[in-house]
């Protein structure tokens, strides 16, 4: 009788310790975008473009919490010294991140500026490659990294790749004149360039959605067109699949210039 009752016990916390447990937000996410691109792509200009739907979530960046964290800016301190403040830096950036991730909302779509995606495979990776991340840092980011993906539900429906090139970019930054943006140099928007390719266009990286790529180097009076394209995949809720999201990106059909070029 005895022996009967421990195998019994021994067969359901077998049971218990193989369970899967749900990860966290698992239940309730929308039809979740990313919208991701180099500073000054014009993601806050696509987010405002889809204000007028209103069955649309928009979550911009969070900058002003970067802004302001009890009163201090921890984004120009990064910019300032980046070899000091890109750890604590970086660490609040994936809370914050975070937190928009696993919002709640009623709206059956969720637009985010970036993700913890883009964090990871192209902010941190270019402080590790200009040297102002400690590898034993890189490393307690890239544990965090695995501890969220192992444990949070990440909804990911579609990647919307603002593409633009450097040069662009970096006249755009200097017109808007954001104070923390002054000291950002061409290099640094050239290497942020080429990470975002390397993740979006050339698969170097997870690639968790399929990707959906816009011409963002068109002037400001010819970029609706472009953000028009998107709304069939985004307001559908039913983007274009592809066999393997990991290894391949979603193109849309050239805009004219494009076509002339």
């Amino acid at each position: 009788m005895l022996s009967t009752i421990v195998r019994r016990s021994i067969v359901t916390m077998a049971q218990s310790s193989t369970t899967v447990r749900p990860k966290f937000a698992a239940e309730g996410q929308p039809f979740t975008v990313f919208i991701e691109g180099n500073i000054g792509s014009g993601k806050t200009t696509f987010l405002n473009y889809f204000k007028k739907f209103d069955e649309v979530c928009l979550q911009a960046e969070p900058v002003e919490k970067w802004r302001d964290v009890a009163g201090v800016n921890l984004l120009d301190l990064m910019y300032k010294d980046p070899e000091r403040w890109a750890m604590p830096f970086q660490t609040y950036v994936t809370l914050t991140m975070l937190q928009t991730h696993t919002l709640a909302t009623e709206k059956s779509i969720k637009l985010m500026e970036r993700s913890l995606f883009s964090a990871r495979y192209c902010f941190v990776e270019n402080m590790l490659t200009n040297g102002v991340l400690h590898q034993g840092m890189y490393n307690v980011m890239q544990e965090w990294y695995k501890y969220i993906r192992e444990n949070v539900h990440i909804q990911a429906d579609l990647i919307v790749y603002l593409r633009t090139t450097p040069e662009v970019v970096y006249e755009r930054m200097k017109a808007r004149a954001r104070s923390e943006e002054k000291c950002i140099p061409f290099e640094y928007l050239k290497q942020l360039h080429e990470l975002h390719e390397n993740w979006l266009v050339h698969g170097h990286h997870e690639r968790p959605a399929p990707v959906l790529m816009l011409d963002a180097d068109l002037p400001i009076e010819d970029i609706t067109k472009e953000y028009e394209r998107s709304e069939q995949s985004i307001l559908s809720k039913k983007p274009i699949l592809i066999e393997n999201t990991n290894q391949q990106a979603l193109y849309t059909t050239p805009t004219k210039r494009q076509r002339t070029n």
